[in-house]
């Protein structure tokens, strides 16, 4: 019996370790399975095609926010071509009540953690290959972690060399974040600490210098987190591991450890969300005002981590003032990326209480974010989409470091941000296909017309953000300032003379 495994991952970079763990634990099926992966961007026909000609009986599909409207018009084509193909879907997007995009072609639909399941299933198929008459529901109990077959082994070469690779110590969460899908998981629980340890050996002698933790709740389990900090701190050779951590939880041992790692090293990403106290209260969030501070301090001042901070627009009882002092408050901790996202409305999340109260409106259509509540117009979040995006191209790619804090010096980050993002929208008109000289272009003008700036005070620092990079030439809106600024082709540096400093 012939078994396909196959999704959409949001890019080429990307890598399914769902996938790498349901063909791990499929036993006697493992050699008649194969893994195939695709991006959204692929042509659906195309993948259709792919699949369907290595003839499979079995297709499972994992389905997920960002490939749900792509794996519907997967599973048409895949039904509609070749009906007697019996395909499984899996995933976030189909694990939860109600299900807002049509999967009524699926045979089968998985619900939770399927790394069992979906072998049970491929048997019960085997004995019975009849597609049933209309889409049978599997939910799943969580499998013990420490009995499931290691997936690291399936990484390939190419994955190696050319993708994230994911790994994980353990699964669920301990809080209860009403937008978060993780708040309905069970209750943390961990894979085989040594026997993971060994794996990530494996992966690291095959070249692996990549490691992306999938794990919501890195540093919650302290002797855990050291020994994973521990495997990478006995590493001489230049490595990346990316953790999402709790602001709270930053015991002195890890401290310790965390000021060893080398620049590059370390990415930590940080849900703030808010800092609203009654606005955390409102979606069950647990804030420890103090310990956040003193521990986004520390990663900024104390080490060379980069850190990720995250804020989310649109949270019941959040107005656009309070989400402002929230920004204005992480700039001020810290010179780190901040995420600002649009609050979604996943499915089986316990958000949906405020609907009312707060009058919260969200889209049906994927990734089902809102729309407007009693706080926000349609208005509000529609600028707070294009704000989000203008502080990426500016503010978190890092290529305006010297430059983009002179659009407030010492006044509302948040305030200044805003009229700058209305007004580069004026001039635009998308968030998208704008060139870096162009940006660089449209901050000029901003703080020459509208901020009234004199070029003077702020054109030394963009041309250093302007040219950081070896080959590029000077804007020419910056060629009469440049007079004084020197660029070493050979080494591909550039500065100011000494007599500017």
């Amino acid at each position: 019996m012939k078994i396909i495994l196959s999704t959409l991952n949001s890019r080429y970079t990307h890598s399914s370790f769902a996938l790498r763990h349901l063909y791990a634990n499929l036993g006697d099926f493992q050699p008649s399975s194969k893994i195939l992966e695709f991006s959204i961007n692929d042509a659906i026909q195309t993948i259709a095609e792919k699949i369907l000609d290595e003839e499979p009986d079995i297709v499972g599909l994992g389905t997920y926010i960002w490939n749900a409207l792509e794996i519907q018009e997967l599973l048409h084509i895949i039904k509609k071509t070749s009906p007697k193909t019996i395909v499984v879907l899996g995933g976030p997007e189909v694990s939860h009540e109600p299900m807002r995009v049509d999967y009524s072609d699926a045979d089968y639909i998985v619900q939770g953690e399927a790394d069992l399941a979906f072998f049970e299933l491929c048997k019960t198929i085997k004995s019975d290959p009849t597609p049933p008459t209309k889409t049978t529901i599997i939910k799943q109990t969580v499998p013990n972690l420490k009995t499931l077959q290691s997936p690291y082994q399936f990484y390939t070469d190419e994955d190696i060399q050319n993708r994230y690779l994911y790994v994980e110590i353990s699964r669920g969460c301990p809080f209860e974040c009403e937008f978060c899908l993780s708040s309905m998981d069970e209750k943390v629980r961990t894979f085989d600490l040594e026997q993971t340890l060994q794996s990530f050996e494996m992966l690291w002698k095959r070249g692996a210098r990549n490691f992306k933790f999938v794990d919501r709740t890195f540093n919650i389990n302290i002797k855990t987190a050291n020994k994973i900090l521990d495997f990478f701190l006995a590493k001489e050779e230049p490595y990346f591991a990316h953790f999402e951590v709790i602001p709270d939880h930053f015991p002195d041992s890890i401290k310790e450890k965390i000021k060893q790692f080398p620049a590059g090293a370390l990415q930590f990403e940080i849900g703030i969300q808010t800092l609203n106290l009654e606005v955390a209260k409102n979606i069950s969030r647990n804030l420890k005002l103090d310990k956040i501070q003193k521990n986004i301090a520390f990663l900024e001042q104390e080490t060379k981590a980069h850190i990720h901070l995250d804020l989310i627009v649109g949270l019941p009882g959040e107005s656009l003032e309070s989400f402002g002092k929230n920004l204005n408050k992480l700039v001020s901790l810290s010179s780190c990326e901040i995420q600002i996202g649009i609050l979604k409305k996943l499915s089986g999340t316990y958000i949906n209480r405020h609907d009312i109260e707060h009058a919260m409106v969200y889209s049906d259509y994927p990734p089902y974010d809102i729309l407007k509540n009693n706080q926000l117009s349609f208005k509000d979040i529609q600028i707070m989409k294009r704000f989000a995006r203008f502080w990426d191209l500016t503010y978190n790619s890092g290529n305006f470091k010297n430059s983009i804090s002179y659009l407030w010096k010492d006044q509302s980050v948040y305030e200044n941000f805003y009229n700058f993002s209305l007004w580069i929208y004026t001039q635009t008109d998308s968030t998208y296909k704008i060139s870096l000289v162009r940006l660089g272009e449209l901050l000029f003008t901003y703080l020459k017309e509208v901020k009234k700036l004199d070029p003077n005070t702020f054109t030394k620092a963009m041309l250093n953000d302007m040219m950081k990079l070896k080959g590029r030439a000077i804007p020419h809106y910056l060629k009469p300032y440049s007079s004084d600024f020197n660029i070493n082709a050979k080494e591909g540096t550039s500065g100011f003379n000494k007599r500017q400093h």
